[in-house]
């Protein structure tokens, strides 16, 4: 068996050189805390949208969803974000409202099975409606998602940055 072995002499030496590798562009900065919160702000009010659709399909709460929502709000705080210390405070309390507004949103739909009323206008026209109808059917697994969706978004956002 022979070794193969380069051709003698310089390949470069007709003037060709090799070819340089394009430079890449530099990283996004990712320690803006405003578009932290910005992104934080849509992913909780998407996330609350969907969990409130969940409730009135399914009619009931589940525990998964809430850990959703808050993850969900975490991961778009820290990645958009960056390691600002603000960051996972902030979207854990946007969980909250987000799993407030949810479950609102989830019982706006259960009312409007019920009255053959829009959902929308029940949400929009009858807000203290539905804040007392959440009042009457709080339980202890409902601040058991609070603080599930809480810890989620905070989990999440100290992960993603």
């Amino acid at each position: 068996m022979s070794q193969p072995v380069p051709p003698p002499g310089n390949p470069f030496a007709g003037g060709a050189a090799p070819e340089q590798y394009p430079v890449a562009p530099p990283a996004p900065a990712r320690d803006n805390v405003v578009l932290g919160l910005v992104a934080a702000v849509v992913a909780a009010l998407v996330t609350a949208g969907v969990y409130g659709a969940v409730i009135g399909g399914v009619e009931r709460e589940i525990g998964w969803a809430a850990v959703g929502v808050g993850f969900l709000t975490g991961l778009a705080a820290g990645k958009v974000g960056g390691r600002n210390p603000v960051l996972p405070v902030a979207s854990a309390v946007l969980a909250l409202g987000a799993v407030y507004l949810g479950q609102l949103l989830g019982i706006a739909i259960l009312l409007s099975k019920e009255l053959d009323v829009s959902a929308t206008e029940l949400f929009l026209q009858e807000f203290g409606l539905l804040t007392d109808a959440w009042n009457e059917t709080k339980d202890g697994m409902t601040f058991l998602f609070f603080g599930i969706a809480a810890f989620a978004a905070f989990s999440g956002a100290k992960k993603a940055s």
